[in-house]
């Protein structure tokens, strides 16, 4: 068994896709309309389907935006420098919630950045997780 994927509800899909592609730097793996039950599926990620995890970002077309409700975390997202991936972010136009630095109680290096409909994503630093 493996997580082929982790599906986020979104309001626009032209500035989620944008938003995953741009900023985040992850490839549209596949989408596909469906009509008849108006909505659309794009599927996002660094690798393929068959060989990694990936995103589902499901766009109901008449739900413009969502409550998140306070069951949902985070993704995270493993990257060279926290530090450097945050300032890509600010200068690709996205939000960081939460800049890069130790966590509290511990000594990986994390940073909290947010998507265009709310969702945090955790870089957590390479090199510095997996210790105990």
């Amino acid at each position: 068994m493996r997580i082929l994927h982790t599906m986020l509800r979104v309001g626009d899909l032209k500035r989620s896709t944008q938003f995953y592609t741009q900023v985040l730097g992850m490839k549209i793996l596949r989408q596909e309309d469906y009509p008849d039950g108006k909505f659309t599926l794009a599927f996002v990620g660094y690798g393929t389907e068959q060989d990694s995890a990936v995103l589902e970002l499901t766009h109901n077309w008449d739900t413009p935006s969502y409550d998140l409700g306070k069951g949902f975390g985070h993704i995270a997202i493993e990257v060279d420098d926290a530090y450097k991936a945050c300032e890509e972010v600010k200068k690709a136009g996205g939000k960081v919630v939460r800049e890069a630095g130790p966590m509290m109680h511990g000594t990986i290096v994390i940073a909290f950045i947010e998507d265009p409909d709310g969702y945090k994503i955790e870089f957590i630093q390479k090199g510095t997780w997996g210790k105990h």
